[in-house]
């Protein structure tokens, strides 16, 4: 329950730092007597839908600590946390990245990859993972997320999703601006935007979100092969990566929350379109036809 609070709190917090911003830019008052100022409603929405999506990372690694309860591994406790370490490091080695944080979290097979650049990064893995798999498996599930950080997929994923999020935003409002328009016909007393407005807005919202989250997830299900094959790279055989994968197949995979869904090793949708993740046996077969 205190995880839900706090990423309730920090969307809220969020929203209303983007809303200040907005008032103080003086790019919220888009809606004006004479009309819709389009220039004014495209920075509005660059603002929201960029603001929103580089806080989400520069915080990215804060809220996985907190939705996921993942302690970050200071000093070894024992050999296994000493081997997670050292192989983390290792890896980055080789891709030549600065070291990341290791933790651990409680929960069923699953491990992500997070943070606000390759410097600034995080690789979490479970202890179901840890449990279910052997070393070589959970060697190349590191190096899958490794290579997510090598990629900068985290960056990435997010200029994707401010662009869109900027044209949910800007495209909703004009829309539901000449519905509105439509609506009330030639009441020429209305010196404002009516209901009809706000409501088309939010349907808008809604639909184009939904069309949106398709464009994201299916750059986020490239990424995953990208970083299966930066895996196989990493670790210089390809079998191990298909051996954590076809591990996984056996597994029921950990769901993470719906923020860090995106990040982990293993995820699901109700339909493909909604998927972050390929199906594995697909996974698999990337990787078997790779050179």
């Amino acid at each position: 329950m205190k995880r839900i609070v706090l990423f309730l709190l920090t969307n809220f917090a969020v929203i209303i730092v983007l809303s200040i911003t907005a008032r103080l830019l003086g790019i919220d008052h888009f809606l004006t007597a004479n009309g819709l100022n389009m220039g004014m409603l495209l920075a509005f929405a660059a603002l929201i839908g960029f603001g929103g999506s580089f806080i989400s990372l520069l915080m990215s690694k804060t809220m996985a600590k907190w939705s996921t309860g993942a302690k970050v591994i200071e000093r070894p406790q024992n050999q296994d946390e000493a081997w997670l370490v050292d192989t983390v490091r290792q890896l980055s080695k080789k891709a030549g990245l600065p070291m990341p944080e290791v933790a651990i979290y409680n929960g069923a097979p699953n491990a992500f990859a997070t943070g606000a650049s390759k410097s600034n990064s995080l690789v979490a893995v479970s202890t179901g993972l840890l449990q279910s798999m052997n070393k070589q498996q959970v060697e190349a599930v590191l190096a899958h997320e490794v290579a997510h950080i090598e990629n900068g997929d985290m960056v990435t994923l997010t200029l994707i999703q401010g662009v869109v999020n900027t044209f949910v935003i800007f495209l909703s409002r004009a829309l539901a601006y000449v519905i509105d328009s439509f609506l009330r016909g030639n009441d020429e007393e209305s010196t404002g935007p009516g209901i009809g407005y706000w409501i088309s807005s939010i349907v808008l919202d809604i639909m184009f979100g939904i069309l949106a989250s398709i464009v994201v997830m299916y750059f986020s299900r490239q990424r995953e092969y990208r970083a299966d094959a930066g895996a196989a790279q990493l670790m210089g055989d390809k079998r191990p990566m298909i051996e954590a994968l076809r591990g996984l197949g056996s597994l029921q995979a950990g769901q993470l929350p719906k923020e860090m869904a995106a990040s982990g090793i293993a995820g699901s949708g109700m339909m493909a379109l909604f998927s972050s993740h390929p199906p594995l046996e697909s996974r698999i077969a990337a990787l078997e036809s790779a050179k």
